[in-house]
């Protein structure tokens, strides 16, 4: 007899307790194989795609397109024996009905227990339950030729999820992308219709005000959750101060005259946290959970801001003092693509130690952010311009910016936060300070 097993949503990252379901990957009554993927899902890092470790047939699926479902909850059933089940696709070939192989989901947070059977870690081994299927039908009785699908040119899982917030009909929409490509902006396109379709259709009537209330969901989430516990729990305070980026921006143009990769402002101001940090390592540290302690930590995992499609992320760079700056300059050209990707794992938006935020591509000089806890330090650099200087006694025009530097004032005080930010300007202006600490 074929025995039906229950596979539920694992642990997908560090303090995730749920994921919202962007696409179904497969369909009640399709044969699976074992780690194939079933569905896509939105966390609050990242989008992925989720493996079942049974292979069989998929009895039922659990949970609406947008609606998150918690760690734990079940997301299919599948039917693991050497016989179709009701239910089963006619005809399914018998291999895929093999016996039930539990296949861990590296990186998901589960364990075996002693008697064979998967709970998720930190969680009581599921209790038999009965829950309400979405979908879960037999197959009729007699095979007949399925109807043909529509399939609707998309790509994007966040494109799919703007249609279907906006109440967008996919299939109605013609794609501006290579082969019909249903871009973003096409279903923007579409919601501006809807806006204005109504005052053509009956001028004589006033069009509705736009409002309403947008749920806090996903990334947004996540995002409001933590500066919020950062803005409650960390005191923090900023200092900053006017740099002459002259000379580091010679430098720049110097090094990138010759054969290589180019290096980047970010890259060169990322080789200096790190020196900067090895000389106040008090910054590479974070409070304890309970506030009773300091955890000073041995490595810089360097996270900096970069804007994708799912709004502003921190991917991190791992090992960022152990890299050369070439090597920086790749690294960060790496994750910056793949957050405008939209591609970043749950594994490259954490663990960072200190942040770099370079928000001068806004066109902006200074800000006092919010620290990324609970991390104890962030240096944010403004634009690079032309402005009046000072330089050598005489008046001279000079490439300015403003560093700005927030901290964690339980783990130093002024003079430590001072001193670091002295350090990171002396450095931008005479970059040849570097070679010292080589």
């Amino acid at each position: 007899m074929p025995v039906v097993r229950e596979f539920r949503l694992p642990d997908l990252g560090e303090g995730l307790t749920g994921a919202e379901v962007v696409r179904w990957m497969v369909e009640v009554g399709e044969v699976i194989a074992v780690d194939q993927p079933v569905v896509e899902v939105e966390t609050a890092k990242a989008v992925v795609e989720v493996p079942c470790p049974y292979g069989g047939v998929v009895t039922a699926r659990y949970g609406e397109l947008g609606e998150e479902i918690a760690v734990g909850a079940p997301l299919v059933t599948v039917a693991v024996a050497g016989a179709p089940t009701e239910g089963a696709v006619p005809g399914a070939p018998a291999a895929a009905l093999a016996a039930e192989v539990e296949r861990p989901l590296v990186g998901y947070g589960v364990v075996e227990s002693k008697g064979g059977r998967r709970r998720r870690v930190g969680a009581p081994a599921p209790a038999a339950a009965a829950p309400v299927a979405v979908a879960a039908a037999p197959a009729p009785a007699v095979p007949s030729a399925p109807a043909a699908p529509v399939v609707v040119p998309v790509i994007s899982p966040l494109v799919r999820r703007l249609a279907r917030e906006q109440g967008v009909d996919l299939a109605a929409l013609a794609g501006s992308g290579p082969d019909g490509l249903i871009m973003r902006a096409d279903v923007e396109r579409a919601v501006a219709a809807k806006v204005v379709a109504p005052v053509v259709a009956a001028p004589a009537v006033a069009p509705a005000a736009q409002e309403g209330v947008v749920p806090l969901r996903g990334l947004r989430k996540a995002v409001a959750e933590k500066l919020s516990r950062s803005h409650r729990e960390i005191p923090a305070a900023t200092c900053w101060v006017d740099v002459d980026a002259t000379e580091l921006m010679a430098l720049r143009r110097q090094l990138n005259a010759t054969p290589g990769p180019k290096v980047s402002v970010l890259a060169l101001l990322a080789r200096i946290c790190t020196v900067a940090l090895a000389r106040f390592p008090e910054l590479n540290s974070s409070v304890t959970e309970d506030g009773s302690g300091i955890v000073r930590h041995s490595a810089v995992h360097l996270g900096f801001a970069a804007q994708g499609e799912r709004g502003l992320v921190v991917p991190v760079v791992r090992d960022a003092h152990a890299r050369s700056t070439e090597q920086l300059g790749e690294e960060l050209g790496r994750l910056t693509e793949s957050a405008r990707k939209g591609s970043l794992t749950p594994a490259e938006l954490t663990g960072g130690t200190f942040t770099l935020n370079n928000y001068g591509v806004f066109g902006v000089d200074g800000s006092t952010p919010i620290l990324n806890h609970p991390e104890a330090a962030m240096l944010g650099v403004g634009r690079i311009v032309a402005k009046p200087w000072v330089y050598g006694g005489e008046l001279a025009v000079r490439e300015v910016t403003q560093l700005s530097f927030t901290f964690d004032h339980r783990v130093c005080d002024g003079g430590t936060a001072g001193g670091f930010l002295r350090f990171v300007a002396d450095c931008v202006e005479q970059p040849g300070m570097l070679l010292r600490q080589l």
